[in-house]
């Protein structure tokens, strides 16, 4: 019967061109798969599991989803074998460098033209996490974005939104419009009745300070609910 417990090699022994960081040099990066991009963070492996076994497993234990991986914290990733502290940590920070590299890919100020326009501008910053955190864009008369500014930050299942907090922002940044946004990390887009009820309160809130309340949108990581192309703001 053949021995399973010696079949794990060493990346060491591996043919040179296999071996993750070789093969990157040889034949660029989009040649590695994602287990082998995240060998690489890993390092070292430990005995009879190599740095890129080691990302097999974290990877399968999300699905190969490297969204959900983004969602994982320092402490979910040191549960793993061969994970320590400093590891959990490189992980976490390349993950975040490349959520930044994508915020800062549009180079001129972006305009928004329609809710899914919002929706990708918001996204960097409301994907990936297992909270709720309600944010605002700013906007001009032209409907270009000032800015986009976090209000508040919850826990799993709410946060608060201070309406004196928004619009003191908006008056700050002197916004001629604004486009709400908070996250549902349940996955459910539908909006609650105090969803509903804040919309109204920020939007009557906002003709009185002739600031327009354009949209709120409740975020998921791949879909999107709007209170505008509902038709009920």
């Amino acid at each position: 019967m053949k021995n399973y417990e010696n079949t794990h090699l060493n990346i060491k022994s591996w043919a040179e061109e296999d071996r993750p960081r070789e093969k990157l040099l040889l034949k660029g990066k989009a040649a590695l798969s994602d287990a082998e991009l995240l060998g690489i963070l890993i390092a070292t492996g430990i005995q009879k599991m190599t740095a890129v076994d080691i990302a097999k497993v974290i990877l399968q234990s999300v699905q190969n989803d490297l969204n959900q991986l983004g969602r994982l914290s320092v402490k979910d990733l040191a549960k793993f074998k061969g994970i320590g502290e400093a590891k959990a940590i490189t992980i976490v920070s390349a993950l975040e460098l490349g959520r930044r590299k994508k915020e800062t890919e549009t180079s001129t100020r972006p305009r928004i033209k329609c809710s899914e326009d919002a929706y990708e501008i918001l996204k960097p910053h409301l994907s990936d996490l297992s909270h709720e955190e309600f944010w605002i864009i700013l906007l001009n008369r032209a409907n270009d974005v000032i800015k986009c500014e976090k209000v508040s930050s919850g826990g799993v299942s709410g946060t608060i939104a201070d309406p004196k907090m928004i619009f003191k922002i908006a008056l700050e940044h002197l916004a001629s419009g604004i486009i709400l946004a908070h996250n549902h990390p349940s996955g459910n887009l539908n909006p609650s009745q105090a969803d509903r009820d804040l919309t109204q309160k920020l939007k009557a809130a906002g003709n009185s300070l002739d600031i327009s309340v354009l949209d709120h949108l409740i975020f998921t990581d791949k879909k999107y609910y709007s209170f505008a192309d509902q038709g009920v703001m």
